[in-house]
């Protein structure tokens, strides 16, 4: 288990599980985490905030280009797509919208698997439409390990369902299972 990267989709029900999980990493976690949730594209602040309240680790919108560091966690910004590049770098586009959403999951996670290979952890969350169901795909395709919340304690199963129908998952996790498996991989780096 050498994972480097994180990756967490999200949409309607997974504000307070993303919050749980902020709330439980430890200060000194080192794993990059990238956090794709579905928001409303005309309001722009106050999601960083929200989130970064129970965050022990720091909660930031990446800027275009951005170099990735250890122990943040990188919010996709309301209205952009977010991508991932070699040597370590985050991508920002306003592209059209895909799966109704900007950011989209499945293009966030698309990318990062092509990325970072087998060195990522892909992980959606509770969530009404299917948006990440290709991207975890894509994860698994690109030697990953998948993890999906457990549909029976989900707001809103239709995301977690359709990833678990679109590729054999690895993990199908209730949000203390993931908790607890984040903190044990931050121990390997």
């Amino acid at each position: 288990m050498d994972y480097k990267y994180i990756i967490i989709g999200g949409s309607a029900g997974s504000f307070q599980t993303v919050t749980n999980i902020l709330s439980a990493l430890p200060q000194n976690y080192k794993i990059p985490i990238f956090l794709c949730l579905h928001r409303l594209k005309h309001i722009r602040a106050g999601f960083v905030e929200a989130l970064s309240i129970k965050s022990n680790i720091k909660v930031v919108e990446p800027d275009d280009k951005e170099f990735i560091r250890q122990g943040k966690a990188y919010l996709a910004p309301a209205n952009y797509h977010m991508y991932f590049e070699l040597g370590n770098f985050i991508a920002l586009s306003t592209e059209p919208v895909v799966n109704h959403s900007r950011p989209a999951i499945d293009i966030s996670f698309a990318s990062a698997a092509y990325a970072f290979k087998s060195k990522l952890v892909g992980i959606i969350l509770s969530g009404a439409n299917k948006d990440g169901a290709y991207g975890l795909s894509q994860v698994k395709e690109n030697g990953g390990l998948t993890i999906v919340q457990d549909p029976k304690e989900c707001q809103v199963k239709t995301m977690t369902e359709a990833a678990i129908n679109a590729t054999d998952v690895d993990y199908v996790y209730s949000s203390e299972k993931i908790i607890e498996f984040l903190i044990k991989i931050n121990k390997n780096i």
